[in-house]
């Protein structure tokens, strides 16, 4: 039987593997199979460093056996055989129980390829019952080609090891047809890729390093292409669509009239750009990224008076309860008493009471709210609206392109304006945002204070601890207000059976200060005995929340202990310090927003980056790099260097840009640039690739796989 890209698994490799690799990898599609490229290589002759591995996670290694002993348990029946594999500088421990017939395979002497979970036992790294592949014997082969051939190491599961996975696609390879290649093929000649099957067989089944360097290449100029095309036919798409024209009046001017301030240079830039979108012929799909407290709500705020002009709604969704809260009072506040009852904003979310939220959903159905706030109850069926005209989705990176999609699809062609106070490298916002124009705010406001960062290092001054808080208590009695951030909300709950799971290196071993064990200090520190301390975290009910954030604008709490719960939208101008313990917990960008929640009127802002991270390790690396600028595009780079985007795209960014295999936004920031500009020039020539199948066939394929996983996640 020979396979196609499209001829499901079941058939291919029989119901029961196919199970298994659907429920890991949600493969469903020989092209899933194949499409799973090995992280890495390794060769028979190499011996992985085995100091360095991870404590708790699952990984493949190639090492030697060096002892091996049989014992019989003392606690329970039955014996225990133990191995000892080694790479010549560590070792570690194999156990089996029961099962002493592995000794026959296990000798001194032979290699292999092992896999499991990284445990601690007695001091020593253990994998307990790990799944293993010895080398044959080298003897009846070249040895020199025997010792260099690469061997793909895959990401594995404890229920599929990494030579099982290697060895299914052996067997699909056997039996696959021709691929049809979707590069073009005088742009393949000119970035010297190689044909799409030949790549798909080199890069899992490689002679040599080489070969595999340049299938590898080969896929990830494909996987750009097929990106850049799929973006670019998306904003095409939106762009074939009629927008209803939302032309500025009577609203947006008396609202400019009443501001007590002038809006920056890049606010009114900006703005103009937007007034431009909404008049146009196709519906505005643009982001608005700008610095923390930068003023991008004011400037979303404006677009909607534009579309509330027109009889349009306007719906702002943001990812938290307590952040839709605050936009609704801030919305409201700027409105004043004059606008404010024209369009009724209106708050709806999902913890909202049944009475109020149905009041709530009748006046946005019926029109009667032009500005509406909420979560994801806004996705619901059963919110609609009179007239939505325009989409607001703020800090994108928290939401997926089907929900910014899904909320769309509650009006006729909307405008969308997406915002987020996460600056973005210019590689990512090519990468996951390719279908929305870009805006950029980056001067700041006037008459703000600023802030000023310092790191803490308990590992190297312990006695700073208690500084801090003195500092702390020195910012109250000048009248102002504090936040500390905790990276839990009970550290006790956080605990592994009891104890701390063991430590891994440069990090700490777990949090140990959550929410309930500050509070639970500063009710007893003497320097506080006269201070308002109150708690925020998001298992609160939202009302009890609100109730807090309510008090503490008001200047009813002086120091608000809290999860990141308060990382984005919440403004209190006489907020002037950031505690942010076990900071090396948080990500760079995660750092750099709250520290944005200080320092937003004419008070001094103050952060405080409290560690426990040595020096020298990850962890600290990324705690002195936000401590070391304001600047929070400067600081995107950073952080993209720093963790890889994987974890800076965030799962949520599906849809076309599932999520990428072997494209790296950083490395490969010259492949997509030269994807991109392929795809503008095929796609310009030729709207629906008529003359490219196999492109186009290639592009709605990954879409397909993309809303797939995208459902699977949902």
């Amino acid at each position: 039987m020979q396979f196609g890209v499209d001829t499901s698994l079941d058939s291919a490799i029989g119901a029961k593997t196919a199970g298994v690799l659907a429920k890991a990898f949600e493969m469903r599609t020989v092209g899933d199979l194949i499409g799973h490229y090995p992280r890495r290589y390794a060769s028979h002759g190499e011996l992985t460093p085995i100091r360095s591995l991870p404590i708790g996670e699952q990984v493949t290694i190639v090492a030697e056996v060096r002892k091996v002993s049989e014992r019989r348990m003392q606690a329970r029946r039955g014996s225990l055989l133990e191995v000892v594999i080694s790479d010549g500088n560590g070792e570690m421990a194999l156990t089996f129980f029961n099962q002493a017939w592995r000794q026959g395979e296990l000798r001194p002497g032979r290699r292999g390829i092992f896999a499991g979970k990284v445990g601690l036992y007695k001091g020593g790294l253990q994998f307990a019952h790990p799944e293993y592949e010895l080398f044959d014997d080298a003897a009846s082969v070249d040895a020199a080609r025997w010792a260099n051939t690469p061997i793909p190491i895959y990401p594995a599961t404890a229920a599929l090891p990494s030579w099982q996975i290697r060895k299914t696609i052996e067997t699909v390879l056997d039996g696959l047809g021709p691929i049809p290649d979707p590069l073009p093929p005088e742009f393949a000649a000119a970035h010297k890729c190689i044909p799409a099957r030949d790549a798909i067989e080199a890069v899992h089944r490689p002679e040599t390093v080489s070969q595999a360097h340049v299938a590898r290449h080969t896929l990830r100029m494909q996987e750009a292409l097929l990106l850049q095309t799929a973006l670019l036919q998306q904003r095409a798409e939106v762009r074939r669509l009629h927008a209803v024209s939302r032309p500025a009046g009577s609203l947006l001017e008396r609202f400019d009239a009443a501001l007590p301030y002038t809006l920056t240079p890049d606010q009114q830039a900006v703005g103009a750009v937007i007034a431009e979108d909404l008049v146009g012929e196709w519906p505005m799909n643009r982001l608005v990224q700008g610095e923390v407290g930068s003023g991008k709500t004011l400037v979303a705020l404006r677009a909607m008076l534009q579309v509330a002009q027109t009889g349009g709604q306007s719906a702002l969704i943001a990812p938290t309860e307590v952040l839709a809260a605050q936009h609704l009072r801030s919305i409201a506040k700027m409105l004043g008493p004059q606008l404010a009852p024209e369009l009724i904003p209106t708050l709806l979310t999902g913890q909202m009471p049944a009475a109020e939220r149905r009041k709530a959903a009748l006046r946005v159905a019926a029109g009667q709210a032009r500005i509406v706030v909420g979560t994801h109850a806004l996705l619901s069926e059963s919110t609609t609206f009179a007239e939505l005209g325009l989409v607001v989705v703020d800090e994108q990176h928290r939401f997926g392109v089907e929900q910014r999609e899904t909320l769309r699809a509650k009006g006729t062609a909307p405008h969308a304006l997406v915002l987020t106070a996460t600056p973005i490298p210019r590689t990512v916002a090519m990468t996951v945002f390719g279908d929305l124009d870009v805006s950029t705010i980056r001067t700041m406001p006037a008459g703000r204070a600023g802030i000023t960062t310092h790191v803490a290092p308990l590992a190297d001054k312990p006695s700073w601890f208690g500084r801090v808080w003195e500092r702390a208590a020195e910012e109250v009695a000048q009248g102002r207000q504090v936040f500390v951030v905790c990276a839990a909300i009970d550290a006790q709950k956080e605990l592994v059976d009891g104890e701390l799971p063991p430590p891994v290196e440069g990090e700490a071993s777990g949090p140990r200060w959550g929410v309930v064990q500050v509070a639970e200090m500063l009710a007893v520190h003497p320097s506080f005995a006269d201070i308002r301390v109150a708690v925020l975290h998001g298992k609160m009910h939202s009302e009890e929340k609100d109730a807090i954030m309510r008090a503490y604008a008001a200047g009813e709490i002086d120091v608000l202990v809290a999860t990141t719960v308060i990382e984005v939208g919440v403004d209190v101008p006489n907020a002037s310090t950031m505690i942010i313990l076990e900071a090396d917990r948080f990500g760079v960008s995660q750092l750099h927003q709250l520290r944005g929640r200080v320092g937003r009127g004419g008070v001094p802002g103050l952060c405080l980056l409290v560690t426990e991270a040595e020096d020298g390790t990850p962890a600290r690396t990324r705690v002195e790099a936000v401590a070391a600028t304001l600047d929070g595009f400067e600081l995107a780079e950073v952080d993209l260097e720093l963790r890889g985007e994987g974890d800076v795209l965030g799962d949520a960014q599906s849809g076309a840009r599932s999520s990428l295999k072997l494209l790296r936004v950083v490395k490969d920031a010259d492949t997509i640039a030269i994807a991109r500009a392929e795809a503008e020039r095929l796609l310009e020539a030729d709207p629906t690739l008529a003359a490219h199948p196999a492109l186009a066939d290639a592009v709605a394929r990954r879409v397909t796989q993309a809303e797939r996983a995208a459902l699977g996640k949902s």
